[in-house]
């Protein structure tokens, strides 16, 4: 199936993109200063630029979103039909960057937490929240979403 929108047009709604200041990332960060927890934002110096670094904790916080780093199981990781070859190859950087990301952290001697866009649209919102609060106050080093809401 063909675009339903000329090459300009889509390369001006692709362009409103944001990678920073997300919906998701937005609640996150205000929930976690609400409750007394301080962070840096896109720290450049750390592999991946994440999302939020809590040098207090040790910690760094990874908003993905569902489409665009394929959050295995979800509903909101849909493929596009058009291109698709393209898409596939390009979520396939996506997650091998993430993967190598992840593991550079961890190398590092960063604790990581990978939280999904998903998990923060829906009910279980406050549960999710609790347990990474509980997480940055503990001892464990990864944390995922997944472990406490299941894909959409």
């Amino acid at each position: 199936m063909a675009d339903i929108v000329d090459a300009r047009t889509r390369s001006r709604m692709m362009s409103c993109v944001k990678s920073r200041n997300t919906k998701p990332e937005m609640i996150l960060r205000r929930w976690l200063h609400a409750r007394g927890f301080r962070y840096r934002l896109h720290v450049r110096k750390l592999p991946g630029c994440p999302d939020l670094v809590l040098p207090r904790y040790r910690a760094v916080i990874l908003i993905h979103g569902c489409f665009w780093h394929r959050h295995e199981g979800c509903r909101f990781a849909t493929t596009p039909q058009t291109r698709s070859e393209y898409w596939a190859n390009k979520f396939q950087r996506n997650v091998n960057r993430d993967r190598d990301n992840h593991r550079a952290l961890l190398e590092a001697g960063w604790r990581v937490a990978t939280v999904w866009e998903c998990a923060l649209r829906h009910g279980s919102r406050e549960e999710l929240l609790a347990a990474l609060a509980g997480w940055l106050k503990g001892e464990q080093r990864e944390f995922s979403s997944d472990v406490v809401v299941a894909p959409m």
